[in-house]
C-alpha cells in the first residue's frame, strides 16, 4: 500500500486526539492553524515523553502503518526507544507525513513548550498549538531557508492581529 506524500492534517489530528496522545502542534502546521496563508505537506508535533504517552503514540503509529521516511524506503518502524529520545522522527503514515519531535532544535521539549502554546478549537476538536510569538522565534532561529521565508508572513499576521485588538 502506498502512503500519501501530503498529510491529511485534520484526520491525523483527530487520530492523535482519539488515541489520547498528548502533543503540541508546531512547525508549518502551526502557521497554517494560526491562519498564515501558507501550505505544509506534513504535521509536526512535539509529544509528551511519558511512558504512557509514548505507548499510546506507538500504538497509533502501528495502526497507521507508519515507517521512518528515509532513503531506500526500507520501511523501518518507529520504536518506543526512538520516541523517548531527543531527536526528530520523520515518519510516513497511512494519512501522510508526520514528524514527531522529541525536542525542537534548541532543546526544548513538550514540558518547556507547553507554556508557549494556546488552545485552538473548531467547536468539535481542541488542540494545543505553539503560540505565534514562539513560532516566530523558532522559525527565525532554525537557519533553514524555508523557515526564514515564512517569518515575514507570521510577523504580518501578528501585527494584523495586534491592530485588530487595539481597534
Amino acid at each position: 500500500m502506498s502512503h500519501p506524500r501530503e498529510a491529511d492534517l485534520a484526520q491525523l489530528i483527530r487520530e492523535l486526539i482519539a488515541a489520547k496522545v498528548e502533543f503540541l502542534v508546531v512547525g508549518g502546521a502551526a502557521a497554517v492553524l494560526h491562519g498564515a496563508p501558507t501550505t505544509t505537506r506534513d504535521l509536526d508535533i512535539v509529544h509528551r515523553q511519558t511512558s504512557e504517552n509514548i505507548s499510546r503514540l506507538t500504538a497509533l503509529l502501528e495502526k497507521l502503518e507508519t515507517y521512518v521516511r528515509e532513503p531506500g524506503d526500507r520501511r523501518i518502524k518507529p520504536s518506543s526507544q526512538l520516541l523517548a529520545g531527543s531527536g526528530q522522527l520523520n515518519l510516513l503514515t497511512s494519512l501522510g507525513p508526520l514528524d514527531t519531535l522529541c525536542r525542537i532544535h534548541d532543546g526544548r521539549g513538550y514540558d518547556e513548550l507547553l507554556p508557549h502554546t494556546q488552545e485552538l478549537s473548531d467547536g468539535n476538536v481542541t488542540i494545543r498549538v505553539l503560540d505565534l510569538e514562539t513560532l516566530i522565534e523558532i522559525k527565525s532561529k532554525t537557519g533553514r531557508a524555508r523557515d526564514h521565508l515564512v517569518v515575514p508572513i507570521l510577523l504580518a499576521l501578528r501585527d494584523e492581529r495586534g491592530s485588530q485588538e487595539t481597534s
